[in-house]
């Protein structure tokens, strides 16, 4: 068959069309036939064959989504005219610039109904993101000067639990003036540290995000 000779492309075709559903319906409201019905003659089995679940498939797509910020991280890592402090507020805010994060905002699943997400956020923020983007910043800022502590390991996974849990509106539904004073004290947590790496224009973008997935629920 088919997608037995070309898995790649049965995969991409399935990824192609959960993504155009979750985006117009939102994740918890596509169901698995619908992605079926979509799908031009590809079979529930040609699905399963590939994919276990749902859940599966919003990994797969959020991985697409991901990818290109995954590479910035890098880029930035390596760029020679920033200090470690500097590439951290370089990270931040080309984060949240990022026209992906409205994609990613749109699709979110509701974590109140879907705690395997939670758990894979909080297992990515501490096993992923934090040792292998965060931490090595740190640990040239403090090589540097620009960075002052004796906890990069705890203080990189401070921060990237505060922004990516906390101050997350998709996990606790804050309004755009919940998550605008959240912002105001992890700004002020991280001052605490000599980190003055968030600014308006970040704060604006996270309103904006929070917008966005306010008006999908």
């Amino acid at each position: 068959m088919a997608r037995n000779k070309h898995p790649e492309e049965t995969i991409n075709r399935i990824l192609d069309v959960a993504f155009r559903l979750f985006m117009e319906k939102g994740y918890d409201r596509t169901s698995i036939q619908d992605i079926i019905d979509y799908l031009g003659g590809l079979s529930k089995g040609a699905i399963y064959h590939h994919f276990k679940s749902k859940e599966d498939i919003l990994m797969a797509v959020m991985e697409r989504i991901t990818a290109g910020s995954n590479h910035m991280f890098l880029l930035v890592q390596d760029r020679s005219d920033l200090n470690g402090r500097e590439k951290l507020k370089t990270i931040f805010k080309e984060s949240v610039s990022q026209p992906v994060q409205n994609d990613i905002f749109t699709v979110a699943p509701d974590f109140d109904h879907n705690p395997r997400f939670l758990s894979m956020l909080l297992h990515d923020t501490i096993e992923e993101a934090a040792p292998n983007y965060i931490l090595p910043i740190i640990q040239e800022g403090i090589a540097d000067g620009s960075i002052q502590t004796d906890y990069p390991k705890e203080l990189a996974e401070l921060v990237l639990l505060v922004a990516n849990i906390w101050m997350n509106p998709m996990i606790f539904h804050n309004t755009e003036e919940e998550v605008c004073r959240k912002f105001m004290v992890f700004s002020q947590m991280l001052q605490g540290f000599g980190l003055d790496i968030v600014d308006q224009d970040i704060l604006d973008r996270i309103r904006e995000l929070t917008s966005i997935y306010q008006k999908r629920k």
